[in-house]
């Protein structure tokens, strides 16, 4: 497992304390609905956003789910450390580190346990490379053994960047106007697999809006 040199913790600190402030400048709009969704903490959850809505992760850790950790599963690669190191100092997501060999089963087993010990998990079920807004199976393994409902996140930026990536990564303007909501899926509702997935690709789709890709954003039920 790769360990990031204490240098390169000295870079990334001022980017780290940048993005912090940056994401403090955006103009968070929810319902008093959607905030409840969003700040349910009586049990552990897995958090479900797709992945080019990322940047957004530390904010919805600091404004609803604190102070009940987020677990990510993160390789252990040179680009899994700068990412454990990266996240630790912004805030929202610790790592899970691991190989995901053996069909999954490590990594699953890792972040089964530390949902039964009572954190959030979060999961990109597009990533980490796509193709974008296609849901992998993966999403609901470790719910189904843990019992844990889903979370949901809708995260609408109404001024952005796009990075020119797989994902095309939102990177929000500074004060720009950001629209969350949240959406629960019970466990219950995963028993039927394919179901379950179909279910939950939808209401992605529909929970966030992208101009550039046909077939999201529809109304929400």
């Amino acid at each position: 497992m790769h360990v990031v040199a204490w240098w390169k913790y000295v870079l990334l600190w001022p980017l780290a304390l940048v993005v912090r402030l940056w994401g403090m400048t955006l103009r968070v709009e929810v319902t008093p609905e959607d905030r409840a969704r969003l700040s349910k903490r009586d049990v552990p959850m897995a958090v479900v956003l797709w992945h080019n809505r990322l940047f957004m992760a530390s904010e919805v850790y600091h404004r609803f789910r604190k102070p009940r950790p987020t677990y990510a599963l993160i390789s252990a690669s040179k680009d899994g450390a700068l990412l454990v190191a990266f996240f630790s100092m912004v805030g929202g997501m610790k790592a899970a580190r691991g190989s995901s060999n053996a069909n999954g089963r490590e990594a699953a087993n890792a972040l089964v346990e530390l949902q039964r010990a009572g954190h959030d998990l979060g999961i990109t079920p597009d990533g980490p490379k796509g193709p974008r807004y296609v849901l992998k199976p993966g999403v609901v393994i470790v719910p189904r053994r843990t019992g844990a409902p889903l979370l949901l996140l809708g995260i609408d930026i109404q001024s952005a960047w796009r990075v020119k990536s797989w994902d095309r990564f939102y990177i929000p303007k500074p004060f720009s106007k950001v629209r969350l909501r949240g959406e629960i899926i019970e466990n219950h509702e995963l028993a039927n697999r394919d179901a379950a997935l179909a279910h939950i690709q939808a209401r992605l789709l529909a929970l966030n809006p992208d101009g550039e890709f046909p077939g999201t954003g529809e109304t929400q039920t």
